[in-house]
């Protein structure tokens, strides 16, 4: 058949080939930029954590890469994102308690660095900005761990947040 029939992996007209990372349709709600902020953010933290280096050297260099996707973020989007990665940094003795409690049986540094990222950073959300609906933070937060964690992961992601968000919605 048509093009309809090809398989993922297939070269589109434009020479490139879709990745399992990639979705065919974004939520008509979601906001792109905001969503590539928050990865950019995920990004941060992970430089932050994995690289020891302090959030001003992260940021110091984060910005520089004009290929990556988030260089076309606008000012606010990059403002949005670094407001992220330094709240998590700067509230991290509030969130991982957190996160700790809904993961049983799970330590913050046995688990994959990147969900670990993702969870702060969705616990930083739910917790400090208040302004965007938590099932907003979670689809968010479940995007990013199909785009930068595996199958596992997105699972582990969404048990955990979905244990977080009934415990605060009792708070």
């Amino acid at each position: 058949g048509g093009d309809g029939d090809a398989p993922p992996w297939a070269p589109r007209e434009n020479g490139t080939v879709t990745t399992h990372t990639e979705r065919y349709q974004a939520p008509p709600a979601r906001s792109e930029a905001r969503h590539r902020a928050r990865e950019a953010a995920v990004q941060m933290l992970y430089q932050w954590e994995v690289g020891r280096s302090s959030m001003p050297e992260v940021l110091e260099t984060f910005w520089l890469h004009d290929d990556a996707p988030t260089s076309r973020l606008s000012d606010g989007h990059r403002v949005f994102a670094t407001t992220l990665a330094n709240g998590v940094v700067a509230a991290i003795i509030n969130l991982d308690p957190v996160v700790a409690e809904a993961t049983e049986h799970w330590r913050l540094e046995r688990m994959n660095v990147i969900d670990r990222m993702i969870l702060r950073l969705a616990v930083y959300e739910l917790l400090y900005e208040t302004a965007t609906p938590a099932p907003v933070i979670i689809n968010e937060a479940l995007e990013l761990a199909h785009t930068f964690s595996d199958a596992d992961g997105v699972r582990f992601v969404n048990g955990v947040l979905d244990a977080i968000r009934r415990r605060l919605e009792r708070a």
